[in-house]
This record gives structure tokens, sequence and C-alpha cells, in this order.
């Protein structure tokens, strides 16, 4: 499958990962996770992005806690819709992208943002796009966030290239992301280990 391939999945994505789906289900562990780990080293003005936002979940648990500054990248158009109709709150006051983050965070200031943040999306990116990891590390001012599903030391150096296609569908890929973003002068303060996922903290040293 091919990076196009792969975008165009998302862009149409219904029933199970799609944007009514994580709505369903609201904020989680996750989003207090994230939200406990921002207020401990940022004032609720910072300015906060999410690639991969979905409808929201995440996002809308931070501006139920006082954070106005967010801003989110979706590819689905359906998740707006959404978001509008389960977090109209943020869908008010947030700032969005409808569009592929390959395609949107090129456009942004270097340290646009004090933190950046993505929870099971980074995976999905496409080996062919890898240079979106540097963009992401130029734009945050201050911290990055990594909730993602690392698998072990053994899928990461498989054959196949540390892929795996979930359902028989759209490709995740095993990366270490302590490895990817200390080549960008990103330092790891934080890391733990979820039911699934790794959650890593950077900060720009």
């Amino acid at each position: 499958m091919n990076s196009t391939e792969v975008l165009e999945q998302w862009a149409d994505r219904s029933g199970a990962y799609s944007p009514d789906y994580y709505a369903y289900y609201g904020p989680n562990e996750t989003s207090e996770l994230l939200r406990e780990r921002l207020e401990s080293s940022l004032e609720s003005d910072a300015s906060v992005l999410e690639v991969g936002c979905s409808s929201g979940r995440h996002l809308a648990h931070l501006h139920d806690h006082g954070y106005e500054n967010l801003a989110g990248i979706e590819i689905n158009d359906e998740a707006f819709d959404v978001m509008e109709e389960v977090y109209p709150d943020l869908a008010a006051a947030g700032q969005f992208y409808c569009d592929a983050i390959e395609n949107v965070v090129t456009e942004f200031e270097t340290g646009a943002f004090d933190a950046v943040f993505s929870v099971e999306t980074l995976q999905h990116i496409h080996a062919d796009n890898e240079w979106v990891f540097e963009e992401l590390a130029r734009i945050t001012d201050e911290y990055l966030v990594t909730v993602e599903n690392e698998g072990s030391a053994d899928d990461r150096e498989s054959d196949d290239g540390a892929v795996n296609y979930v359902d028989g569908d759209f490709p995740l890929y095993y990366r270490n992301w302590n490895d990817v973003f200390s080549e960008y002068g990103f330092v790891e303060v934080d890391s733990q280990s979820l039911k699934r996922d790794t959650f890593r903290v950077f900060r720009l040293s």
C-alpha cells in the first residue's frame, strides 16, 4: 500500500476507528494523562496542536480544563461534523485543519506551538513520509508527546519493515519514538507503558 492509498483510507474512514467511533467513547485515561502532563509544565494559555485529532476527544478534555489556544489536524472531514455535534465548545474555540498532516505541517512557522501531541496517529505515517517527523520537531517550541503503539524490539527489527496491517487493512509502523525525536534535538523527560501504547514526553533541549 503506497502513501496516497493510506491517506485515502483515513480520509474516508467510517465504522471502527472513525470520528464517530472515538466520539462515542469520549475522553479516556490517555486524555487525562495528557492533561496532567501538560498542566505540570505549561500554563493554560499555551498553544497546543494535536496531529490526527479525529473528532477531538483529547482536545475537548483539555478545553474543559481551561486550555483555549488549541489546534488540530485531521484528514477525515466527517470529524468536524461530529466535533460540532459532540464538542461544540471546542469546535468554536479551536483552529482546525482538514487535510493530511503532510500537507499542513510545512505551513507552520518554526516553534509555532508550545506543545504538539499525537495519539495513535504517527504510527500510521507511511514510511515514504517519515520526513514529517522532522517537521513536527521544527514546529514544536517546547514539548512533544507521543502515545503510540511501538511494538516490541523484535517487531521493529522484523524483515517486513516493522509494519503490521491492522485487520488486514491499514498499516501500523512500529517505531521507537525516542530514537526518532532524539535526532532532532529533543530529550525524553517521561515515559510510561500503557495497555498497548508507550506514552513519551519530549522537551526541546
